[in-house]
């Protein structure tokens, strides 16, 4: 999408993007993945293409531990540093019934989910972004998803989780950019066919 198109997008609704790191094998477990500084610089041009982050709990909590300062968990390169800054400030809505509260630049949403995250689109801004596995997989069946992308890694795991598991339609997709990086790893990005 070019930035004129993106721009007349978002004038009308906020876009909620998708986007997670995936094997070649279908696994989407991210200690299958080897992180590496063209990832994490994709990464951050994800995030700053968003105004805000869409989480369900288990991504939440995951990411507060490996991400809120001054959560480290050992050594970090210096190269994952603007994904952590940029995380840390990003603006994050939690999917949570089991959660009482959240911080970190975070507000719980509760209900309807479908009714939540359409309000979230309406307001003006760039887009949210959603990663995880189970939210994304709800938001799929409500067709509240505006953008996927995958970024397949040159990488069989030879276990799960897997994607989607359980769908109940089938979901037609048309691609909309592919980016390669030094790894072999291929960012596809997709938008549902209408």
């Amino acid at each position: 999408m070019n930035p004129q198109e993106e721009h007349q997008y978002t004038d009308v609704m906020r876009p909620l993007r998708y986007s997670i790191n995936v094997t070649l094998d279908g696994c989407c477990d991210h200690r299958a993945i080897v992180p590496d500084e063209d990832l994490h610089r994709h990464a951050v041009e994800n995030l700053q293409r968003a105004d805000a982050l869409l989480f369900g709990r288990v991504i939440y909590e995951m990411m507060e531990a490996a991400w809120r300062p001054p959560a480290r968990t050992g050594p970090r390169p210096d190269w994952m540093e603007p994904f952590a800054r940029t995380i840390d400030a990003a603006k994050k809505y939690v999917v949570s019934s089991t959660l009482d509260r959240v911080d970190w630049n975070a507000q719980l949403v509760r209900g309807d989910l479908c009714k939540s995250v359409q309000q979230l689109k309406q307001e003006s801004g760039k887009g949210l972004l959603v990663g995880g596995v189970k939210l994304p997989q709800a938001l799929t069946e409500l067709g509240l998803i505006d953008e996927y992308e995958f970024v397949v890694q040159p990488r069989l795991a030879g276990h799960g989780p897997t994607l989607f598991a359980g769908l109940s339609k089938r979901v037609d997709l048309k691609l909309v950019s592919r980016l390669e990086f030094g790894s072999g790893a291929v960012a596809l990005r997709y938008e549902p066919r209408r």
